[in-house]
Order: structure tokens, then sequence, then C-alpha cells
């Protein structure tokens, strides 16, 4: 038997575009897998020039999904660069605006895109396989999966004017005051939708327990990960400092202001792939590769300050003798530990007495010359760096991307998982469908993912009928 190629192209289920390839050998076994991100765009570039105080409105257009993690990094960046400190309630709205996001994207990711693997089968019919499939076979789960997410996405539209591309969040502050009955109005969703949130986690649950060694052995690898902590290293999605821990839990950094981020991350490039390689470096790469996003915060966090969600952490984290998780299946439980804390705490922040403040905004005339905005973004941490000159125009944007830190362990999950089912050349759809599913363990946005350094190569093929290539040129 020949060597050959596998492709997978598009992968499905997930946000935005990108394909696998997968090399056999001459036995029909997996040898090879890559993960490739297929789009060029270029908002780091084309940013330049423009006046900061846009950026919260122009870089949220970067994706659809996650607009508000984007916004809000942006924001935090022009804060640093007008050098001011936020009203408590801008702060509190902000962060209440960054849980409906948690509400609405987490929702959204398990639902409608992971859990018709559980939920229908691996191997179950494809064109099926998917959202209309879940209605037809649990219509009232379906509904309620609609509505936790559309409770979110409303959330969102009152405190920022849209549900897709809002303006809530400008440089020192917010726009607009949250209204009384549309808090009191809230308040009254938490309780439906925190059933929801804990029958989604029983859902899964049950799947983990009738597939143990399955979920446990998923694209399982040692990795380093990487978090955002409050002071006590309890996890925090919107203000907070970095922590990383190797593969053996051992603590790399730990309280590392993100602002600095660039004396311990850099970026990798290959010629593949539109989507960069972050790494630790003090590793290297490929040592310093890292996992971000749920399973990367929940292996770096100590305790989460919320009640419900803090005893679901206790329970993931006993899942380990060593008191991290590994398997990238496990990214779906960790998940869902977040959408519980994201409820719980939205419910905090709507009972804050300051929250229908209108004390809103603050300004500044002088100009620091550099802002750094981090937030954890649904998929992983999100950095937003801006530099300006004296009339607050853009000289330079750097923007790592929550789904880029996970890029590399994706390419590894898709390489586990191939060698693990492809064997002999044996290969059906259901095996297929399962390469897709590490990395839909990830919930990568791709299309926020595409911010390449330097030139990407353009390839032309000439193919003859019968699919050989007769002739290669690159551009």
């Amino acid at each position: 038997m020949a060597s050959k190629i596998i492709e997978i192209n598009p992968i499905t289920r997930v946000e935005g575009h990108g394909k696998v390839t997968i090399q056999l050998d001459d036995a029909g076994n997996a040898v090879s897998a890559r993960f490739h991100d297929t789009q060029g765009r270029g908002f780091e570039k084309f940013c330049e020039g423009q006046v900061f105080w846009e950026m919260p409105n122009l870089t949220p257009r970067i994706c659809g999904i996650c607009p508000v993690s984007h916004q809000l990094a942006s924001a935090k960046a022009c804060d640093m660069i007008l050098g001011v400190e936020l009203t408590r309630p801008a702060k509190l709205l902000r962060e209440l605006l960054h849980m409906s996001q948690y509400i609405q994207s987490h929702a959204l990711h398990f639902f409608h895109l992971a859990s018709p693997d559980f939920l229908l089968g691996f191997d179950s019919d494809p064109a099926t396989r998917n959202v209309i499939g879940l209605i037809g076979a649990d219509p009232a789960l379906a509904t309620e999966a609609v509505k936790l997410r559309s409770l979110g996405q409303t959330m969102i539209k009152k405190l920022g004017g849209k549900k897709v591309h809002g303006n809530a969040a400008l440089p020192g502050g917010m726009t607009t005051a949250l209204l009384a009955e549309d808090r009191d109005h809230f308040l009254k969703q938490m309780d439906w939708a925190m059933a929801d949130a804990q029958l989604a986690v029983k859902i899964l649950l049950d799947y983990v327990s009738k597939n143990a060694a399955m979920v446990d052995s998923f694209a399982k690898f040692p990795s380093a990960y990487m978090g955002m902590v409050d002071k006590d290293n309890n996890l925090a999605l919107y203000d907070g400092n970095l922590r990383l821990i190797d593969s053996k839990g051992v603590v790399l950094e730990d309280q590392f202001n993100p602002a600095n981020y660039l004396d311990i991350i850099a970026e990798y490039v290959e010629d593949w792939s539109y989507m960069k390689f972050p790494f630790y470096k003090k590793l290297g790469y490929p040592g310093g590769i890292y996992r971000a996003g749920p399973l990367g915060r929940l292996n770096v966090c100590n305790g989460i300050t919320t009640p419900l969600a803090n005893a679901e952490l206790k329970k993931f984290k006993s899942l380990s003798k060593f008191g991290f998780v590994e398997g990238s299946m496990y990214y779906h439980y960790a998940r869902l530990i977040e959408l519980i804390y994201a409820i719980e705490k939205a419910r905090e922040l709507l009972e804050d007495k300051d929250i229908t403040s209108t004390d809103l905004q603050i300004n500044s005339k002088k100009y620091n010359e550099q802002g750094v905005g981090v937030v954890e973004a649904p998929r992983g941490t999100l950095i937003h760096h801006y530099w300006v000159d004296d009339t607050g125009r853009i000289t330079g944007v750097n923007l790592i991307v929550a789904t880029g830190h996970n890029n590399a362990a994706m390419n590894r999950s898709v390489y586990e998982v191939a060698k693990d089912y492809i064997k002999k050349g044996n290969i059906t759809e259901g095996i297929l469908n399962r390469v897709e599913a590490a990395i839909r363990c990830y919930d990568p946005c791709l299309s926020c993912s595409t911010h390449a350094l330097g030139q990407m190569p353009l390839l032309i093929e000439l193919r003859a009928p019968d699919g050989d290539i007769i002739k290669q040129i690159y551009s």
C-alpha cells in the first residue's frame, strides 16, 4: 500500500474555517497529522493609523462569536494608554458583560457544537449529527439550550446596545447604565439558567461514567497550562495575574503581571498555517507549548469564589491524583464548570448596589505610549497590545488571541487521536469525526486567530486530469 494523505476539509462544528491533514504510512497507520488554519486576515496591520479610542469598536469585528471579549481586552488596553482607573460601577458592568459572554458562548459550544457527539454518538449519521438532529431527538433539551444562550445574548444587548458588535465599553469606562427594571428581570432568570447549566453537567458526566476509559485517554498528553488567577490563585476571568504550571504541576510563573507577557511568551510561525504558535520562552519551542482556556484555567487555579462552581472544581480536581487533568475531552467539563461560575457571578454582580449607578466614565488628556489589555476569553487568554504616538494614533498592534495559545496543542491532539484510531488503513467517517472532535474540545474560534507574522507563501499547483502534480509555483 502506498503512503497517502487524508484530508478533512472543512472541519465542522467550529467557528471559522480550517482543515486537517493526516499522513499514513505504507501499512495504513497514521504517522503525522496537522491542523491547518486556512484563513488569512490582517487586523494587526490595518489597525495601524487608527486613533486608539476607536479600537474597542473596531477590534470586535474580528469575530461575531466573541466580540465582547475583544472589546473588553481592547478597552482595558486603552484604559492603560489613558492611565486611568475605572469607577467601581464601570468595572462591575464590564464584568457583568463578560459573564454574559461566557453564558452565551459556553452554552453555544456545549449544546450546539459538542453535545451531538455525546447525545447522538460519534458514529451516528453525519446528516443528523448536529443541532437539528438534537432537536429531533430531544426537543425539550434543545429548547432549554437555545434559551440559555439567548439569555446571555439578551444581557449583552441590554448592556451594549446590540447582541453582536455592541458599543458598551469605551476607553475609561462604559457607555450606558443598567436600568433597575432590567436588573430585576435578569435576576429572575438566574435560577432556571443554573438548572440548565447543572443539567448540562449531568449529561456530560453521565457520558463520562459510561465511557470512562475513552474519555480519559482521548487526546491525552502532557503539557504546560496557563490561565488568569486572582491574588489568592482563584479563577479570574476579567482581572488578575497569569499563572503557568508545567506538565508535572510545578509552578513556572506565579502571579505574573499579564502586561509583561512579552517577557514570558514568544510566537513561532509555521509555513503551513496562518495561525501562530505561542510558547513559554524559558522552555523554548516546542518544549514550551501550553494549553489555555477552560482546562488550562481550572488546572492552574486553586479554587473558585462561588460555591456551586467551587464544588464542581473539587470533583474535577479529584479526577487525577496530581491535581491537574490531561485528557482533552475534559475541556467540556471544565467549560461547564465555568458556565456555572458565570451564572453565579452574574447573580452576584446584579445584586450589587452599584450595578445601576451612572458613574461610569473617567477621562484623561495624557497618553501613555502603549497599553496592554488582557482578559480570559471563553477560549483562553486574550491579549491586546497597542503602541500609540503623541496624537493617539496607533503605530503598532500585537494580538495573541485565545485560540492561538492552543494551536500547538490542537495539532498534538489531532495526531494523538489519528494515531489511536486509524489502523491498517481502516478509515471510517466516525473515526474522522473523532479527529474533528479533538479540535472541538478546544472550541477554537479560527476567525479570531489568524494573525500571521511575515508573508504567507502562496502555493499554486498545476495538476493533470488524474490528479498528479505537474508543477508547483510559490509566490
